[in-house]
């Protein structure tokens, strides 16, 4: 597996809006936009920073991934992506060194991207993304 580069830092958020106010604001990083994925139930908004991002994640319902880690941990950091050069040979590497993963093929993410996610037990405890951007 060839890991390229941090591709983004997720922060969960209860506002997108109100989070604007720290990292653009007051950090004076870019607001790139948000979208919202609604297989995920949750709004995204990137701030570039260098080569990287920082994503802010809002829960766009109750039951989303994003309002259960915010309802168990609070807001604050949630997950490190990680692009890769190629996902689903990635996947099967990680398969192979049997560590436990949530998304066993690669789904479609914020801007298109590909992307999966690795169980944190397998982690250490932080939730790992692998991303694919073409």
């Amino acid at each position: 597996m060839k890991i390229l580069k941090i591709d983004h830092l997720g922060i969960a958020v209860n506002s997108i809006d109100a989070g604007k106010t720290f990292w653009s604001d007051i950090l004076g990083l870019e607001f790139e936009g948000a979208e919202t994925v609604q297989e995920q139930k949750v709004t995204t908004a990137f701030f570039p920073v260098g080569d990287s991002e920082v994503e802010l994640l809002e829960s766009t319902a109750p039951d989303g991934p994003v309002a259960k880690f915010i309802e168990k941990k609070g807001t604050g950091f949630q997950h490190v992506a990680f692009r890769v050069e190629n996902i689903e040979e990635a996947l099967e590497e990680l398969k192979a060194k049997d560590v436990k993963l949530i998304d066993q093929v690669p789904r479609i993410g914020a801007g298109g991207a590909k992307i999966a996610f690795l169980h944190p037990k397998a982690t250490g405890g932080v939730l790992v993304e692998l991303c694919q951007r073409d």
